[in-house]
């Protein structure tokens, strides 16, 4: 049985397959830093200087009070449950932007 594991592992796809999920994690730190430090940026400068990724609903009034808190941390730290609408913009975007870098590769 073992040697048969060494002869699986040893056949190129599965060494080939391990290499591209590995480059396929570094590229994917690149893309996050170009959309992170230069896409949304110039979309938060289109939309006013608002920061997607601090957009949220609060789903609690007890904690919350009337008007959700200013910043998103306040909310999570006073515990209450939160929906990240601008997160889920952000990570729409960079998924957009690393299938047509991979388009073009």
């Amino acid at each position: 049985m073992w040697e048969d594991f060494k002869a699986f592992v040893a056949r190129g796809n599965v060494l080939d397959l391990a290499i591209g999920v590995i480059i396929g994690a570094a590229f994917g730190r690149i893309v996050t830093t170009f959309t992170e430090g230069m896409i949304m940026p110039v979309v938060g400068l289109v939309t006013g200087g608002v920061d997607l990724k601090s957009k949220f609903v609060c789903l609690s009034d007890k904690i919350c009070g009337s008007t959700t808190p200013a910043e998103l941390d306040a909310a999570v730290k006073a515990g209450a449950p939160v929906i990240r609408y601008g997160q889920l913009i952000s990570d729409v975007i960079n998924f957009f932007i690393v299938a047509f870098v991979m388009f073009i590769i």
